[in-house]
């Protein structure tokens, strides 16, 4: 495929008709109407949208340019205070009677009991999140493979970032983090090396896919303004947790609550990803099936539909795909890194297998892949995933697939753009405030990954495209671009055999230790 060719679908220069379009994709027109899906989970969504807004606006509003606004602190301080009262022993003498009571007017309390002391290190991470989201799709549509040369970097200099911040925790005094970032550099490193054979295939499809998403900037477009959107919310959030780390609450119950905060803030920042990943996906698809943007087969308005679809009957599937599927997928991209390097230790690779099916059985109804069906078809979930998952295995593109490192290289990229802010607004309150370095740090490590996630998420969407429209008819690849797809079957049939070998290897090392019967 050349790179200067402003539409290579629609300037292939096959003059034969396009290919039918699989009976589940529907190219020729959006379905006229389309049912609510997973209608109990945007319903659970919009109540804990509604609940945790409330205790954000609470917490913060409490400390908001006044200690204790609706004296909350005594609630908190009275099971501790309970607890630690040791009773008087006997024969001790009698305490002396309290003296007078000293009031302490809340309007002369301590700056770094505000809410203010603290969002403004929240509002810091939110710019250089924002930036550096913004900056790595501008890189991706750059000229020049300017997105692939920031995806190279990230893999290669995400170990060494990793090891220079976990230093950065040692010297502060701060061992957990900085040994739980040690342990995090060497498995990155581990990873990288397990898989880097694998990097040249997956640079290609990072290509191509880039190259797909800059043909479309209306899609671009999109992913500005749903950052936007993340910071609107993150606006509240950040709030509220400013208002809690101002607050003096035993038991470590900062962390408690900054951790479910924080978990709430993930689940809001992968809703809004992956409405992201619809709208993205199912323009790429489109684009795919009729072969070019401009072709007169196209439906009217594709984008205004797709976003329209996303925030209204697919957004219950979006909610209930968006509390499980980034887990399973980094915990299945570990164990295939894992599993590829064990070689012939029989116990270690029965064990590693165990896990392997089990994260294999959820990868079956939890998969990125579901998305697509989701934005063309309109189907639920579960039914999108496995539909999904069972083309790919019928099709023998599942080979292809765990071959492919493209999400684990994207997700190096948030990670590092997560990073970058977290390290700017922990040192930052490392000198202002340096015993809130490491939750301030920490939480503004979480808002650059979402703002980061949320526009590498367009290059992930076409690649899931991609995939299936491979999956369900290869013609639609051939005709866009013919090297491309020469490039990925010849790929596949790589893949396919090797997994032939490696299954008779295994079946005869099984049956060379089976007991002789020759004396039977």
């Amino acid at each position: 495929m050349s790179s200067s060719s402003s539409s290579p679908c629609a300037e292939s220069g096959n003059p034969s008709p396009h290919p039918a379009a699989p009976a589940g994709a529907r190219p020729g027109a959006w379905p006229a109407r389309r049912r609510c899906r997973d209608v109990f989970w945007l319903v659970v969504f919009l109540l804990h949208l509604f609940l945790f807004g409330g205790i954000l606006a609470l917490a913060g509003l409490n400390r908001f340019r006044m200690a204790d606004r609706f004296n909350i602190s005594p609630y908190l301080q009275h099971g501790h205070s309970n607890h630690t009262a040791a009773p008087p022993s006997a024969g001790a003498p009698e305490p002396a009677p309290p003296g007078p009571v000293v009031t302490v007017s809340k309007q002369k309390a301590q700056p770094s009991e505000l809410t203010e002391t603290y969002w403004k290190y929240y509002g810091a991470a939110g710019g250089v999140g924002t930036v550096l989201a913004w900056a790595w799709l501008a890189a991706a549509a750059g000229k020049r493979d300017g997105g692939m040369v920031v995806m190279r970097a990230a893999v290669h200099s995400l170990t060494a970032y990793l090891a220079v911040v976990s230093v950065l925790c040692f010297w502060g005094k701060h061992f957990f983090w900085g040994v739980a970032l040690a342990v995090g550099a060497a498995l990155h490193f581990l990873y990288v090396m397990s898989v880097i054979d694998r990097f040249p295939f997956t640079m290609l499809v990072l290509q191509k896919a880039v190259r797909m998403v800059c043909e479309l900037p209306d899609v671009m477009r999109v992913a500005y303004a749903f950052v936007l959107v993340m910071l609107c919310w993150m606006a509240l959030w950040s709030f509220g947790v400013s208002g809690i780390v101002a607050m003096e609450i035993p038991n470590r119950g900062q962390w408690w609550l900054v951790l479910a905060l924080s978990v709430s803030l993930f689940w809001m920042g992968a809703i809004l990803s992956n409405t992201v990943h619809v709208i993205v996906s199912g323009m790429v698809f489109l684009v795919l099936i009729h072969g070019g943007q401009a072709a007169a087969s196209m439906p009217a308005k594709p984008l205004r539909k797709s976003l329209q679809y996303a925030v209204t009957t697919s957004f219950g599937s979006i909610c209930y795909g968006s509390l499980f599927t980034a887990a399973i997928r980094t915990l299945r991209w570990e164990i295939r890194g894992i599993r590829s390097k064990i070689g012939n230790n029989e116990c270690l690779l029965c064990c590693v297998d165990f896990f392997f099916h089990i994260v294999e059985t959820l990868v079956r109804f939890f998969n990125k892949y579901a998305y697509v069906q989701i934005a063309v078809n309109g189907q639920s979930f579960n039914r999108s995933a496995r539909d999904a998952w069972e083309l790919f295995q019928s099709t023998g593109v599942e080979a292809l697939i765990a071959y492919d490192c493209s999400g684990a290289v994207l997700l190096m990229s948030t990670i590092l753009g997560g990073l970058i802010t977290g390290t700017c607004t922990g040192v930052w309150t490392y000198y202002t405030q340096s015993d809130k370095a490491i939750i301030v740090g920490s939480t503004s490590m979480l808002i650059g990954m979402i703002l980061v996630g949320l526009t590498v998420v367009v290059v992930e969407s076409a690649v899931t495209s991609i995939y299936i429209c491979y999956a369900e008819d290869p013609l639609l690849i051939q005709r866009c671009d013919p090297e491309f797809f020469e490039q990925i079957s010849e790929t596949l049939h790589q893949r396919l055999q090797y997994r032939s070998s490696r299954a008779r290897q295994i079946l005869n090392g099984r049956l060379d230790h089976l007991p002789s019967t020759s004396s039977i």
